[in-house]
């Protein structure tokens, strides 16, 4: 099984380059690495002609084709008549020596699957937890293991706004949990969302799907969009034996006020793409779960240090969920 490694990156050189040195110590190498840049300086060329990795492409994008969707279908265009298999992952990660072991396995020993998605282990700590345990309000249990519940998921269990769903599936009213309420099991779970930065899929998928240009420039939750599309046609899971660090870094990153927005606006857009048509008491599960997320950002002021941040954050949440009511976003299935 041939398999080809698409990082699409903005900005990160020095992110990058960790990220390239944990490839270059994997157990199973990517047979091509295509490198698709969108900075709009040239210190990532620079460094990369600095360093030698085997079967390394990079291309840098025209200003036109900056955006992490666009920058993605390039990629593919590049890599899909050369693999297999695609993998694609966020330049601000670095990879477990085993990671694309782990995920050409599941491939092979699930040969009806369309994606396989990697395991975030630097974010959350977790707890193995026997069954008998008293249920917390406060802590999230599945299958054995236990962790600590945020803020705005103790509130939507209090206000009865949660999820009755596994993780990694999306409840009529939109917010559900995504796959980093997966435990450190070592299992393969069933889902209908990876994450974008950690996931992979078939050649073939891209012969029916392509990354939605509706996610402009940073694109928050196009992930989301194309999986929840792609799994109508076919399983996908997550291996949490294809483990990786997420660092999560600064660079790179929108303006806190059009990141707000955008968490509203591309938010109901995923939503009702994967259900277009939802019940009154969904749509008012939806609205209230949005404005709960709001209150919370609000709330942040302060409560953080970054009460600037927060502030703008929650004005493009406001502004974006306003303009529900003035134009919604046209979706396609």
């Amino acid at each position: 099984m041939k398999l080809a490694l698409i990082i699409c990156t903005y900005m990160r050189p020095q992110p990058l380059l960790h990220l390239l040195h944990s490839v270059q110590q994997q157990t199973r190498y990517p047979d091509a690495i295509w490198i698709v840049d969108g900075s709009t300086d040239t210190a990532t060329e620079t460094i990369l002609q600095e360093q030698h990795f085997p079967n390394l492409v990079y291309h840098r994008v025209a200003p036109s084709e900056r955006g992490l969707t666009q920058q993605r279908n390039i990629g593919v265009a590049f890599a899909k008549d050369t693999a297999e298999v695609l993998s694609f992952l966020d330049d601000d990660t670095v990879l477990d020596a085993w990671y694309f072991e782990a995920i050409e396995a599941s491939y092979e020993a699930n040969p009806e699957v369309l994606g396989v998605g990697g395991y975030i282990t630097n974010e959350v700590t977790w707890e193995q937890s026997e069954e008998k345990e008293p249920m917390r309000r406060d802590e999230f249990y599945f299958d054995g293991w236990k962790r600590k519940d945020g803020s705005r998921f103790v509130l939507r269990k209090r206000l009865c706004l949660d999820a009755d769903l596994p993780p990694g599936y999306m409840p009529t009213f939109g917010h559900g949990r995504s796959i980093g309420f997966l435990p450190p099991s070592g299992k393969e779970y069933s889902v209908e969302q990876l994450m974008g930065g950690v996931a992979s899929y078939r050649t073939a998928v891209f012969d029916r799907f392509q990354f939605s240009l509706f996610f402009e420039g940073y694109g928050l939750y196009e992930d989301a969009d194309f999986s929840l599309r792609v799994a109508k046609s076919g399983a996908l899971l997550v291996n949490t034996r294809a483990t990786l660090a997420h660092y999560h870094e600064p660079s790179g990153r929108p303006h806190h006020y059009c990141y707000g927005k955008m968490v509203v606006r591309n938010g109901w857009y995923v939503w009702r793409v994967k259900w277009p048509n939802p019940s009154i008491k969904a749509k008012f599960q939806w609205h209230a779960n949005t404005l709960l997320l709001i209150g919370i950002r609000l709330s942040n002021i302060f409560t953080t240090s970054t009460w600037q941040a927060a502030f703008l954050e929650s004005m493009g949440r406001i502004l974006g969920w306003l303009g529900l009511f003035v134009k919604q976003p046209k979706t396609k299935a």
